[in-house]
Formats: structure tokens, C-alpha cells, sequence
């Protein structure tokens, strides 16, 4: 396969000029410089990156009116993209991130060039002191962030896509707004036969974090778990997949107003409409599982 042409897509909300700087230097210094750079202002007017910090390649900075959400802000990178019509791979990267490291975008490329069926590749997530929460691993039961392979999950801190791919999977579902889009994703592209390979060589340092930070985010989880299995499960797997989920939820929720908005998101799920529905394959059910994550958990 012919080496794939890298870009490198970050959206962010203004909030973090700062650490926005650091990440699109850490990426001028990488060894292979990525053919294109797209930067996209979820809500904000940015500034000119590519003037005050000499970055390689071709830089797009665009503006969009309305937060779109983590999701819709990537697919507005992903649509510009396209219109380029001369990327591959696209690096998406969380506006406060880093790459310490750098050989990551010439180790991305090397992974594509040698699978052509390779869809999504997953970076570790580790903060300054190197350390990487239990729930940035994406493979059930293991605690080890260094033991990478095929998963069937993905993070959405750090990864590459391939366009070959989104051409056949679709694009981030832009309604989730945040939550559940990567597994979303991930159950799309193993039905239609990628490869996610989880590649813990390839470092993006990111501080700790809790999702639970964000205001919206028990109701919003909620919401998204109901429409993610209602858009990909089989029909009979669905009512299995949230009652398991529900029965976890009520046990590890500590915070009565937490499951207040919770209950309000899953009614919401359950009421408004999911997206179109595409059931995976009894097949990728069992690839799911075999891979260590069945899709009723």
C-alpha cells in the first residue's frame, strides 16, 4: 500500500488558548509533518495559528457559529477535509493534549501502510506523570495501559480515522454531542470489517480528568446509551444491554441528583428520535465478544 497522506484535526472552544498552542507546536515538531492541519472553532473565532506559530503543511482554521459538540465540531474538520480531497488518515487530537513524543504521525503512517484494512488506531491516554486512568484502557478486565492488540473501542482524547473508512461507516453521529460518538463509531466500523488497533506506543499526555465534570453529562450519557443501542444493537440484544447498563448505573451512582438527570436522559433517549438504525451483524456480535467486549455490557 502506498504511504497514506496524514492530517491533523483539533476543534476547540476558545476556552484554552494556551494549551492549543502547545498542542500544534508539539505537532510542527513531529518527524513527519502532516499534509494538512484543520483547526476548528466550536462557537469561537480563532486566531491565525499558522502566522504565529510557523506550523508545517497546509493550515485551515474555521469558525463555526454554534458549539456543535465534540462530534459535530470533528465532522466539520472531516468535511473540509474531504473538499481537499489529498488526506488519508486523519489525526484528531483533544485541544489539551500533547504529543511528547515525536514519531507519532510517522508510526500512524507506518500502521496504515501495512493494513489497508486498518480503521481507527486508538492512542494511549496518560497525564504528565505518566499515569492512565483504568477507564482510558478500551479492553474490559485489563488494567495494563501498555498491552496493546485489536479492541473493539476507542478514545476520543487521541486516534487516527481512516477516510477510506468514514466513506463507508459515516461520519461522528453530530447528535450525540458528547458521550457514547466513539463507541458509536467503533461498532460501525467493526460491521463493516476495520480493524481498531489500541497502539500504547503512540502517547497523547493529557491532564486527569472526570467526564463527570461537565454539567450535562448524566443526562447526555443517558440519552446517548438508549440512542446508541437503539441505532446499532439487534432488536432482541437491546432491552438486555440497558438493563444491564441501568443496573450498573444504580449501583455505582452515588449522587441523587446525578440520577435525576440520568432518568430524565434515558426517558429522553427512549422518547426522541435515535438517527438511523443500522443493526450490526449477528457476526460482529460475536466479534464484539470474541475481542473481549460483548455489546449487552
Amino acid at each position: 500500500m502506498a504511504e497514506p497522506r496524514i492530517a491533523v484535526a483539533v476543534v476547540t472552544m476558545g476556552n484554552r488558548p494556551a494549551e492549543v498552542d502547545a498542542l500544534l507546536e508539539s505537532v510542527a515538531k513531529q518527524d513527519l509533518a502532516p499534509a494538512r492541519i484543520v483547526v476548528v472553532g466550536n462557537g469561537c473565532r480563532l486566531p491565525e495559528f499558522a502566522e504565529r506559530l510557523s506550523l508545517p503543511g497546509e493550515v485551515t482554521t474555521i469558525d463555526v457559529e454554534e458549539n456543535l459538540g465534540c462530534p459535530g465540531g470533528r465532522n466539520v474538520a472531516l468535511a473540509r477535509l474531504r473538499e481537499y480531497g489529498d488526506v488519508d488518515v486523519v489525526v484528531e487530537l483533544d485541544d489539551d493534549g500533547l504529543l511528547v513524543d515525536a514519531d507519532v504521525l510517522r508510526r500512524v503512517r507506518e500502521l496504515y501502510t501495512a493494513d489497508p484494512r486498518l480503521g481507527i488506531v486508538g492512542f494511549r491516554i496518560a497525564d504528565e506523570h505518566g499515569e492512565t486512568q483504568r477507564r482510558h484502557v478500551p479492553r474490559v478486565g485489563a488494567s495494563d495501559p501498555m498491552q496493546g492488540g485489536y479492541v473493539t473501542g476507542f478514545l476520543g482524547g487521541g486516534h487516527a480515522l481512516s477516510m477510506a473508512m468514514l466513506a463507508e461507516t459515516g461520519d461522528w453521529p453530530a447528535e450525540f454531542f458528547f458521550a457514547h460518538e466513539e463507541t458509536d463509531l467503533a461498532w460501525r466500523a467493526t460491521d463493516a470489517g476495520w480493524k481498531i488497533l489500541y497502539a500504547p506506543e503512540l502517547l497523547l499526555q493529557h491532564p486527569k480528568t472526570s467526564p463527570a465534570r461537565h454539567a450535562i453529562y448524566y443526562r447526555v450519557t443517558a440519552r446517548n446509551r438508549v440512542w446508541l443501542v437503539r441505532r446499532n444493537l439487534p432488536l432482541p440484544l437491546i432491552p438486555v444491554h440497558l438493563g444491564v447498563w441501568t443496573a450498573v448505573t444504580l449501583l455505582r451512582t452515588r449522587s441523587l441528583g446525578g440520577l435525576k438527570a440520568w432518568f430524565g436522559g434515558f426517558v429522553e433517549g427512549v422518547r426522541t428520535p435515535a438517527g438511523a438504525r443500522r443493526p450490526m451483524r449477528w457476526r460482529t456480535v460475536w466479534r464484539l465478544t470474541r475481542l473481549g467486549r460483548p455489546p449487552v455490557i
